[in-house]
This record gives C-alpha cells, structure tokens and sequence, in this order.
C-alpha cells in the first residue's frame, strides 16, 4: 500500500507542476438520451466488472470523485451515506468510479463506509469517455490563498508534505472535477451532471427523479 500511496502521492506532485490539462472539450459531452459507455474497470476486490452490470436489471447512479486525498470526497462521502437509502429505493444500483488503485479503493471504502462498490480508473478512461474535465485553479482552490490560485510550486510541494501520511494525502491528479451520472437501464443517460467547482454537489432530489422518471 505504501509503494502505491507513494507514487500517487508523486502523481499529484507531478500534475500540480504541469497544470490543468484538459479544460475544453473537444466534442460535444455525452448528453441525456446518449448510449453510456461501457468500459471494463477494476473493482475495490481488483474483480475487473463491466459498467452494464450495474444497469442491467434497473437504473445505475454513478458517482465520480475527485481524488481520494480530496476533503470535499469526505463530505460527498458523508452525503452518500444520508442519500444512499433514497436511491436504494427508487430502484438504482450505485458505483463510485475513483483514480486509486483496488487497494487505496478498498482500504477509502472501508475508511469512509461507503456500502457500494468502488471502481478503479488510474487512468481516468471512463472520467473521459463521459467528458469530465479538469478543473482550474479557481474552480479546485476557490477558498484557498493567491498563491494556490497562482499554481505555485513552493506552495504545491509544501501541501503536499503537510498532507503525507494523513488521510487527505495529495494523491493523483488534483485538477480532476467530479460528475454524477444516473443510466436507465437500457443504458440511455438519464441524467449527466458535472461539477463546475470540487464543492458542486446535486441535489439528490434530481438524482432520485432521474431514477425514478427518467429524463426524456
């Protein structure tokens, strides 16, 4: 675990030296009525699942986290456990797609109790075959000091150290923003919802209704 943690943490590092790469799309973003890609990723067990499993027998709410270093993960974690009974009931099953490998997936699951599943996407395939995008500066580090929003290293390097070996470790790519999507279960999206900044959560109220009614 350590070995991993290491070279997420150096991925952060990396990442924060580099900036924010992709901040526009380059096609229009995968919409309501569009089939949802079907990908094959690693579970927090490191059983590899396809997507479809999760919306064969009804709708699938599929949640997009940031990174597992992230404090606004912590509070999407908290919401998640106060919302997931709603979406239980409305018929949905519900996966966490995260940048860690199965071992900091499972060892965050536990951590943060999470019942559903965590998927693993290191390489943030399916963070862009649904059109995530990162995030700048001002979208990541809104409430943080200048020089955060100036991107400076000193000041990256030093978060980063202040942060090693806690539970809020800077870990994979700090400019990832979050989306929540719910599939019907013929695969259709009913409902793409991106975060325009790390602290955009849905109102779980829309979620349920897209379980629930769909969006077309």
């Amino acid at each position: 675990m350590m070995s991993t943690l290491q070279q997420a943490e150096q991925k952060w590092l990396d990442a924060w030296h580099q900036g924010p790469l992709r901040l526009r799309w380059d096609r229009i973003p995968l919409q309501i009525g569009d089939s949802a890609p079907d990908l094959e990723l690693a579970d927090h067990t490191g059983q590899l699942v396809r997507l479809s499993t999760f919306w064969t027998d009804g709708p699938a709410v599929l949640l997009f986290w940031r990174h597992f270093g992230c404090s606004c993960g912590l509070d999407r974690a908290a919401r998640l456990e106060a919302e997931y009974s709603k979406y239980i009931d409305a018929g949905a099953s519900v996966v966490v797609i995260g940048q860690a490998d199965p071992d900091r997936s499972a060892e965050y699951r536990e951590r943060n109790r999470i019942v559903c599943p965590i998927l693993s996407d290191p390489e943030r395939i399916a963070y862009r075959a649904f059109d995530l995008l990162d995030g700048t500066p001002s979208q990541i580090l809104f409430d943080a000091p200048d020089s955060f929003l100036r991107r400076d290293a000193a000041a990256g390097e030093q978060l980063a150290a202040a942060r090693h070996g806690t539970e809020i470790a800077s870990v994979d790519s700090p400019w990832q923003l979050p989306g929540e999507f719910v599939i019907s279960s013929d695969g259709k999206v009913q409902l793409a919802y991106r975060y325009q900044y790390c602290e955009d959560w849905p109102d779980p109220r829309v979620i349920t209704a897209a379980i629930r009614f769909g969006g077309i």
